[in-house]
C-alpha cells in the first residue's frame, strides 16, 4: 500500500488545519518499500517496522504506544483527508463533553457515500438480514443504525463508526487497552465502539468532515475469499465475546440461511444473464457458497502470519535473534 501511503500523507499535511500533527505509519510486515519512501518524501513521519503480520488491531496498538499527542486519529493507508476534516474531528470531540469516538463521513473513490462508516452494533439478525435491497426497502431501520446519521448535517450519535477512520483521546485508547489484539481484521473497530459504549460515552458521527476511503469497494467481478471468511470469522469472535456463544449459533445458522437464500436466487441469474451481469451473478454466487459452508463449518478462515524476510548473509542463531 506504499502509493496509498504516500497520498494518505500528503493529505493529512495539507488538511492539518493549524493542528499540531504528529505522524506515525506502521508496516504490518509488508516490506513493499514505505519506510524508504517515508525516509526520503516525510522524514518528520515516524516508521516503525513490524517484524510479522499480526492484524490491524496490533498495528495500531503498536504505534499508539509510541504517540504522544493528546489525541490519536487511527487512519487506514487508503484513505484521504479532505480540507477541515482533521480539524471538523477535533472541534467536534471537544465540543462534546465525555465524548468517546468520533467519526467522519467516508466516500468511495467514485465521491458517494461509503455507508459503512456507520453501523449498528452487529447482531446475528442483521448481519443476516444486511443487503443493499433491504437497505433500500427499509433505510431508516433500526437494524442498520445510521437513517439519523445519514439525515442530518450535524455531529450525531450513533453506535459504531468505521476504524477507517476515528477519533479518540489517548488517554481513554490507552484505559481501554486499545484495540483487542484477539482479531486479525475486521470487527475490532466494532469491538472498540461496543467497550466504548459500555462506558457510557457516546460515539458520534461528523459529516462535515469527509474522508475518502479507497478500500471500501472491491470487485464484484472476482471473489475475495480471504476477506470474505476472515470478515465472517472475525463477526463471530464479537458475537462470542459480547453476546455470548449462543450468539455465534444464531450467526452461523443466520448466514447460512441466508447465503441459501442468495444462491437460490443467483442461480437462474448465472444461467440466464449476459456478459457482465452474469460474471456478477457468478462472482456473488461463489461468494455465497463459501459462505454456505462456512456457516456449516465446512470452511475456516486461513491463518496469517508473515515474518521479516532475514537476509541471506544471516545465520540461522542472527535470524532467530532478530525474530
Amino acid at each position: 500500500s506504499k502509493d496509498f501511503v504516500r497520498q494518505c500523507l500528503r493529505s493529512i499535511e495539507a488538511n492539518a488545519g493549524g493542528l499540531t500533527v504528529e505522524i506515525i505509519v506502521v508496516d504490518g510486515a509488508s516490506f513493499d518499500g514505505c519506510g524508504e519512501m517515508i525516509a526520503v518524501e516525510f522524514p518528520q513521519a515516524r516508521f516503525i517496522q513490524a517484524s510479522e503480520n499480526r492484524g490491524f488491531g496490533y498495528a495500531n496498538n503498536l504505534g499508539a504506544k509510541t504517540a504522544r499527542g493528546h489525541y490519536l486519529l487511527l487512519l487506514n493507508p487508503d484513505t484521504e483527508l479532505h480540507p477541515e476534516a482533521l480539524p471538523r474531528l477535533v472541534a467536534t470531540h471537544r465540543a462534546h463533553p465525555r465524548c468517546g469516538l468520533v467519526g467522519p463521513r467516508l466516500l468511495n473513490t467514485d465521491g458517494t457515500l461509503q455507508k459503512s462508516c456507520v453501523q449498528a452494533f452487529p447482531t446475528p439478525l442483521n448481519q443476516a438480514l444486511g443487503s443493499e435491497f433491504l437497505l433500500k426497502l427499509m433505510p431508516n431501520s433500526r437494524l442498520w443504525g445510521s437513517a439519523r446519521a445519514f439525515a442530518s448535517d450535524e455531529p450525531t450519535p450513533v453506535e459504531a463508526i468505521s476504524g477507517a477512520c476515528m477519533l479518540i483521546e489517548r488517554s481513554l485508547y490507552e484505559r481501554l487497552g486499545g484495540f483487542d489484539q484477539r482479531y486479525f481484521m475486521y470487527a475490532e473497530d466494532m469491538d472498540l465502539c461496543k467497550r466504548v459504549s459500555r462506558h457510557a460515552l457516546p460515539t458520534f458521527h461528523e459529516p462535515a468532515a469527509v474522508v475518502t476511503h479507497h478500500g471500501g469497494q472491491s470487485s464484484k467481478t472476482q471473489l475475495n475469499a480471504f476477506s470474505t471468511l476472515h470478515m465472517r470469522k472475525a463477526l463471530s469472535q464479537f458475537m462470542r465475546i459480547h453476546y455470548g456463544s449462543w450468539a455465534v449459533c444464531g450467526y452461523k445458522t443466520g448466514q447460512f440461511l441466508s447465503a441459501l437464500l442468495r444462491i437460490l436466487l443467483l442461480l437462474p441469474q448465472c444461467a440466464l444473464a449476459h456478459d457482465t451481469r452474469r460474471k456478477t451473478a457468478q462472482a456473488s454466487l461463489a461468494k455465497w457458497c463459501l459462505i454456505m459452508k462456512w456457516g456449516l463449518g465446512l470452511r475456516d478462515a486461513p491463518s496469517v502470519t508473515r515474518e521479516i524476510p532475514p537476509s541471506r548473509s544471516q545465520t540461522k542463531s542472527e535470524q532467530a535473534q532478530q525474530l
